[in-house]
């Protein structure tokens, strides 16, 4: 059968279509557009009419995508910049209203869960305990377990690529001391929590996929910190360009991988960038019977 899931985060709406046959995930189509709900958000927490608006049609148009390609059941969900949102009610009525479809806010234990088990399926022989780490724009998840399984312990902290670059990253390229006080704020929020004990790690979603042509496909404290090095020199259109990324992907870029550097470092092992996270885990759900 044929699944869609669309999920609307901190940066982007993302669409991922894909077959599923025997637990087996094939991808059909994946598609995002930058639609930033997570910038826009007022001081009173609100996400504004026009963005409520323009989320509510970046969602129909993946959707009427997908049901193009033959998905038989599409799930829409919402991350953290939804979660967080004291009116999220409007743009859930909003899309159900516009596509029929309902969407899911998810909590960050679920964001979380729904990202170990959208990585697992891209690894085929993990031994022992496994880390997988997404980081996104508002929130980033952390799970660990053994692969296949629901994870024994989870966490979402509420720092990302978006937030740390509207705290700190305000000059473009950064400057070295907004770069130091961003993994300021990440060490300490890691210093109180206490994750068990993993043999591996891997890193999901769209920051750690844009860091390959910086840093490599493996996420070590040494390359991130010379990534980061790298980026000071570079405005976010020259980076845009060197890395093949959208802009709005690169002037995010120095928040993500601050976030990561800092994980790698708490974790004490690389991370290796694997594909898969929330949509992946989401289709799996559905087509497993789960919501």
């Amino acid at each position: 059968m044929t699944f869609g899931c669309i999920d609307i985060g901190s940066n982007t709406t993302r669409l991922l279509v894909a077959e599923v046959d025997d637990g087996r995930l094939r991808e059909v189509t994946s598609r995002r557009v930058f639609t930033r709900i997570g910038a826009s958000v007022s001081a009173s927490g609100e996400i504004p009419p026009g963005k409520v608006a323009e989320t509510t049609e970046a969602t129909k148009a993946l959707a009427d995508e997908a049901r193009e390609l033959g998905a038989s059941q599409i799930g829409v969900v919402g991350t953290a910049a939804v979660r967080h949102a004291s009116n999220r009610e409007q743009l859930e009525r909003s899309v159900l209203v516009t596509t029929g479809l309902r969407l899911r806010v998810l909590s960050g234990t679920e964001e979380a869960e729904l990202s170990f088990a959208g990585a697992c399926h891209a690894l085929e022989h993990v031994r022992g305990r496994l880390a997988v780490v997404d980081v996104g724009g508002g929130s980033t998840e952390i799970a660990v377990g053994r692969a296949h399984r629901a994870p024994e312990w989870s966490e979402s902290l509420r720092v990302g690529s978006s937030l740390l670059c509207e705290r700190h990253l305000h000059s473009d390229p950064p400057a070295a001391r907004e770069i130091d006080a961003a993994c300021a704020e990440v060490y300490e929020l890691l210093a109180g929590v206490e994750p068990p004990a993993a043999d591996s790690a891997v890193a999901v979603g769209g920051t750690a996929t844009s860091l390959t042509g910086l840093v490599g496909g493996r996420l070590t404290q040494e390359s991130l910190r010379s990534g980061l090095a790298r980026l000071c020199t570079l405005s976010a259109q020259q980076t845009a360009r060197e890395l093949v990324l959208p802009l709005e992907r690169a002037r995010l870029l120095p928040g993500g991988i601050a976030v990561l550097a800092g994980i790698a470092a708490w974790l004490g092992c690389a991370l290796q960038i694997v594909s898969g996270g929330v949509r992946e885990g989401t289709v799996l759900q559905m087509a497993g019977g789960g919501a």
